[in-house]
């Protein structure tokens, strides 16, 4: 058994490998298809979220190397690899493209090592690090990326792991501040909100039984982690709201994209 594997625990169900089930993939176990199911049953739309979010993705990444001419993308906590993963989109648009993947999953790991391979012209890195080793992870970007240069900051359900709510805003903004003017966050967050009561009983379901632990915030909340950032149309919104190639209904999942 690799390092990898040993810790790789199938006894609980995960986050990443539940979103995984949810969007169709492979990379999941029964513990993780059953959590999905009993989630699923108490919020039905649960996994509209995880393919509204990943179109987020596609829409956002695309839009940041199309039209501001981003280059650069740093995307924390990863997740399984997936259909349009943030490398395969912007080398789409611009094969000269850089991607830096950060994911502390195990299983993602062993995962993105065979399928995160990017264009010649390009370059897609991973690095195995926790969201709160922000040293770790700017370093280790240093590599791949230029810092000195525009960088659109990826946190795509990801802060919803870090309960404290001073620790999560502390440490989006020690990221942005150690990148350039000119860079991007895009941020996508859990919400509980009033018209969705079933959104909270789903999610205490997982705390209870599931890894990691994730915490709600409400949207005002979560647009808070853009201060001081200019908010790109339309805002903090639903994330099947941003820029809609077609019209969808919205999913307790906000997001939005701003620019330092």
């Amino acid at each position: 058994m690799t390092d990898i594997e040993s810790r790789i625990d199938t006894t609980r169900p995960h986050t990443a490998r539940i979103w995984n089930y949810w969007t169709g993939g492979k990379d999941n176990y029964p513990v993780d298809r059953e959590a999905g199911d009993r989630i699923r049953t108490l919020h039905p739309g649960i996994g509209e979220y995880a393919k509204a979010d990943r179109l987020f993705l596609g829409r956002a990444v695309r839009h940041l190397a199309g039209q501001e001419g981003i280059r650069q993308f740093l995307d924390i906590g990863t997740g399984l690899p997936s259909a349009d993963n943030t490398h395969e989109v912007a080398q789409s648009v611009a094969p000269d493209a850089r991607v830096v993947y950060v994911d502390n999953d195990p299983l993602v790991l062993a995962h993105a090592r065979a399928l995160l391979v990017g264009t010649p012209e390009g370059r897609t890195d991973y690095l195995d690090a926790d969201l709160r080793d922000i040293d770790t992870i700017l370093a280790a970007a240093a590599k791949t990326l230029d810092l000195s240069q525009p960088v659109a900051l990826m946190l795509l359900g990801v802060v919803i792991f870090i309960e404290d709510d001073e620790e999560s805003y502390a440490i989006v903004r020690r990221l942005l501040d150690a990148l350039a003017p000119g860079s991007h966050l895009v941020l996508s967050h859990t919400v509980t909100h009033p018209d969705m009561p079933d959104v909270d009983e789903a999610v205490a379901f997982w705390n209870e039984h599931g890894t990691p632990k994730l915490t709600q915030r409400t949207p005002a909340a979560v647009a808070r982690y853009f201060d001081g950032l200019e908010l790109l149309e339309p805002g903090v919104v639903s994330c099947s709201a941003w820029r809609p190639e077609t019209p969808a209904p919205d999913v307790a999942m906000y997001a939005g994209v701003g620019r330092k």
